[in-house]
Formats: C-alpha cells, structure tokens, sequence
C-alpha cells in the first residue's frame, strides 16, 4: 500500500489550498454573503469571501442555515421559461453559441456558488458538513430536494474514483485515524483501542479505508476483512476475545464483515463497491493463496419485515429460514431487495450464498435479525453477470442452499395460514 501513501502525499500537494488572512468579521447575512461571492470577479476576493461565508455558517443557528438553505433552492434556481425559449432557439438553430446560452441557463446558479465555496483550504470538508445539515432539513422542507440535487451532483464529482486514495489502517497508523475508526464504525462496535487493535494487528486481519487528498485526516468509508481458512458463518466467533491469530499466509479466504460510511454529507454518494474491489486487488496482490471473497453481513431489516407480515419464529433455524425469504422475495416498490445491505451487495454482483441463524448474539444483532447473518459471496468470474442481471431485470443470485431455506419459510407461512 506504499504506493497509496505516495498518491496521497502527491495529490495533497496539487490539491493544497492558499491559506486565507483572517480579517475583520464580514456580519452581512448569509444569503447575502452568497450573493456578494457570486458578483465578484477578484480572485482573492473571492477566496476572502467564500472564507467569511463558510465561517459566518459554522457559527449560525438552525435557524439561519435552514433560511440559507431556501435562499439557494429559491433565489438561485433556473429561469425554466428563459430556459425553454433557449431551449427552442437552440432546437430551430443549433449554433455553438445557442447551445453555450443554454447550458448556461439551465444551471442553476447555486452550483457556481458551490463551486466558489469550494476555493479556501478546508473547504471541502466543510461542505460535506454543510450536505449533512441540508439532508436534515430535507426531512421537514422536502422542496430543498432541488439543492440537494446539485450539492450531491458536484460532490460526486468531487468524490470520483480518480481522486480516491486507499489505505491500509494499521496500529502504527496516526492516533486521530485510529480514533475515527472507532467513532465511524457502524455494523460491529468497537468497545475501544484494544477492541480496535485486535481487529487490525493481528496478521490475519486487515482494514482498508478510502481518504480523499482535500480531507486527508477522515476516512470516508473503511471495511474491515478477516482472513481464514473457510467462509465464516458467526460474528460472535470472528470476533472473540480468546480468538488465536492465524499465519496470513496459509489463508485462502478474505470475509468483509464491516462495512462503515463515515461522512454523512456524502450519503448517496457511493464508494463501498470502489473499495471492496480495490481490497480484493490488494489481498490478492498480497496474498495470491487468497481466492475466495465473502462477506459476513447483517440483515438489518428482517425482524421489521417479520413484524409487518405477521410472521413468527420459534427458533434460530426459523429465524435463518425467514431471512433466506426476506432476502430473496422482499421486495421495495421500484422492484428492488427491500433489505438495504441486500441491494448493495447484490447490486455489486454477489451471490447470496447462505444464512446463518445465531450468528450475531449481540444486543443489536438479536434486534435486527434475531441474530442470523448472511454470507455474500463476490466469485469475480461470475459478479459482471450477476451485476448486469441484477440491474437489468432484478434478478437476485442466489445458491440453491439460499433458496431452499426460502422454500422452508414458505411453506411454515401456508402452513400457518392453512
């Protein structure tokens, strides 16, 4: 991982910001700070003054940032008739200078703000920040869904693989790192630095992170991969305190059994199938004994499912062979895996491979799933067609032992009804 580091260090120098000269308080309001940002032509102006703007923001109410926010969806929004009569010019005469006027015009101009915001050092991290409190607002204004828009457009663009720098996280990584993997971690928490340094010292255990060079302190999304010897089928085990380390190199089997966003300003914003792909390089890389790819995931919205739909389970195999039919034939409106980890691996082209009931006894894990997870399995000869299947008419790969647990639940449901 050697050469992440030096792609690091060299994007951070082409990325580096001029740092700006703190001034006197600029107290115009925020709109009106975004207006003047947008009339100016200066560029030290400009940096000058998306800096007051950032900062006058980090110090407002929510009050203020929610009028900022619909001064931006209102007042910097498209002309739509001035657009459509562009639009028709264009169609009649399709000049180069007609279609300039039109792209123009159907941008709206909060993004050049975006842009503009997006000069001075620490910027960007600043603006993730900024998206998490609009998505927020979003709850309760969902008209501010037009600015969102734009704000995730621009982020995306941003945030491109191009930009992205894997690392390894290790215990001799930097302290402020280390405490962010505990902060971020979202599936199996980390009860502290020596839960962490089990998870990451040991050298049959890995975990990689993605970093952004103008954010290179917050990992944007990490995973973490246990090597073994066979797909495992229980967390509790994987994570157990007397757990004996193994020789990393007799391993044949790498098993993602976490998977944490770290920014919620980048929600939608996807980088999980970026980083387990760049994972699975680097391990085989690494070590080329390593051939199979599985996951160990949750099922987060099973117990939920089970609830709504009447269904009861009576034991862990009940619990396992509900999953199995969750997992399968639940579906969302557009058609989609309603379980929302399903839809991301799936999506990606995996296979649902098996279910395991009583595989997570923690608290969380009893109250999601009662306790059952599920192995993902990415067999890279298989996952482009499995992506495109998936993508195209929502078929979900599944392994006969899968379907037959679905089958099971079934029949105990008509049974039941009967």
């Amino acid at each position: 991982m050697k050469r992440n580091w030096f792609l690091g260090d060299v994007l951070s120098q082409l990325y580096d910001r001029p740092r700006i000269w703190r001034g006197a308080r600029d107290t115009r309001s925020l709109s009106d700070l975004a207006e003047a940002l947008l009339s100016t032509a200066g560029e030290a102006s400009g940096y000058q003054l998306a800096t007051s703007l950032l900062e006058e923001y980090a110090k407002a109410s929510e009050e203020e940032k929610l009028s900022f926010f619909i001064h931006l969806n209102e007042e910097l929004e498209i002309d739509a008739s001035h657009v459509a009569a562009l639009a028709s010019s264009y169609a009649e005469a399709p000049t180069t200078d007609g279609f300039k006027a039109f792209s123009e015009a159907a941008e709206p101009r909060r993004q050049e703000l975006l842009r503009r915001l997006n000069q001075p050092e620490g910027a960007t991290e600043r603006l993730v920040a900024m998206r998490a409190d609009l998505l927020r607002f979003r709850k309760s204004n969902p008209a501010l869904a037009r600015t969102d828009h734009d704000f995730r457009h621009l982020l995306r663009s941003w945030f491109n693989r191009g930009f992205l720098v894997a690392r390894r996280i290790t215990w001799d990584s930097p302290a402020r790192i280390l405490d962010k993997i505990v902060a971020y971690e979202a599936v199996h928490a980390i009860e502290d630095l020596d839960d962490l340094r089990r998870r990451i010292e040991p050298e049959d255990r890995r975990c990689f992170a993605f970093f952004h060079p103008s954010m290179p302190e917050e990992p944007l999304i990490f995973v973490e991969v246990a090597l073994t010897l066979e797909i495992s089928g229980s967390i509790d085990h994987l994570l157990r305190l007397d757990r004996a380390p193994k020789d990393a190199a007799t391993a044949t089997h790498a098993i993602f059994y976490s998977i944490s966003n770290c920014q919620e300003g980048l929600a939608g914003i996807s980088f999980g199938n970026l980083l387990i792909k760049q994972v699975v390089f680097e391990i085989a890389m690494e070590l080329p004994s390593v051939t199979t790819f599985s996951t160990l995931s949750p099922i987060p919205g099973l117990k939920r499912w089970m609830d709504e739909a009447g269904f009861e389970a009576h034991s862990p195999k009940d619990y396992r062979d509900f999953a199995a039919q969750y997992l399968t034939e639940a579906k969302r409106k557009g058609g989609e895996p309603l379980d929302p980890v399903a839809r991301f691996h799936l999506g990606n082209g995996a296979e649902l491979h098996n279910v395991h009931p009583a595989a997570d006894g923690s608290e969380k894990g009893l109250a999601q799933s009662g306790g059952a997870m599920v192995n993902y399995l990415y067999d890279l000869s298989k996952t482009e067609r499995q992506h495109e299947a998936f993508a195209t008419s929502g078929t979900v790969a599944a392994s006969r032992a899968v379907l037959s647990m679905a089958a099971g639940a079934r029949k105990k449901t008509e049974d039941t009804a009967a």
